[in-house]
């Protein structure tokens, strides 16, 4: 296996490497990674996938959508293929991350960022999620990756930004009865949905946690 890193970036936060990795097959895949830890390649993308084609699912009218984190763009790119989606607000804390996918260090970047019904916002999802209008969006996805986002004000936020019938949706790794405990004090209606995803041939089991604003709110 051979590693060539195409770019590189520090922010407050740590370091940002983006490299492409070819097999002895001459096959290329981007590979993106944080402090030195593995985050995310083009080559499986599963997960990111299976998050929001199921919170689309828990959704009746999900016209606009809130995408916690840009990484290389495969979640949004499931969100905007449903054609019921108007608008899609993007929120990536590091800007560097956001030129590679527009000015295309990152391949597939310009074409899924020049869709119209794409908002980039560079800011913490905490911090975005506190400015949002009152009822402003029909579904909210985040990774439960960060999970300085789950506390009762970040919550609150998000539930506030939702329109009535909309849903806030966390995916996991793991069963997050922590994180379920917080939704359900905020949101009351709470729904733990385990996600089978096939990840290179291996069954893996994922969480996502579904957080209702009732219709009539």
């Amino acid at each position: 296996m051979e590693y060539v890193e195409i770019a590189r970036a520090e922010s407050e936060r740590g370091e940002l490497v983006l490299r492409e990795r070819r097999d002895e097959a001459a096959a290329t895949a981007l590979e993106l990674r944080v402090n030195g830890v593995f985050v995310m390649d083009t080559v499986e993308t599963s997960t990111e996938r299976a998050l929001a084609s199921a919170a689309l699912e828990a959704v009746e009218d999900p016209r606009a959508v809130v995408v916690g984190g840009l990484g290389l763009g495969f979640t949004m790119h499931e969100v905007l293929a449903d054609s019921r989606v108007e608008k899609c607000a993007v929120v990536e804390i590091e800007q560097s991350l956001v030129d590679w996918m527009r000015d295309g260090t990152v391949p597939h970047g310009p074409s899924l960022l020049a869709d119209e019904r794409v908002a980039v916002v560079v800011a913490d999802v905490a911090v975005a999620l506190a400015e949002a209008r009152p009822a402003s969006y029909d579904l909210i996805l985040l990774d439960v990756d960060n999970e300085g986002l789950y506390t009762a004000p970040v919550l609150a936020s998000a539930h506030a930004a939702l329109r009535p019938g909309g849903a806030l949706v966390v995916w996991s790794a793991d069963a997050a009865p922590e994180l379920e405990a917080a939704l359900r004090e905020v949101f009351g209606d709470v729904e733990a949905r385990p996600q089978e995803v096939l990840l290179q041939d291996r069954d893996e089991r994922y969480w996502l946690y579904v957080a209702r604003v009732p219709s009539s709110a």
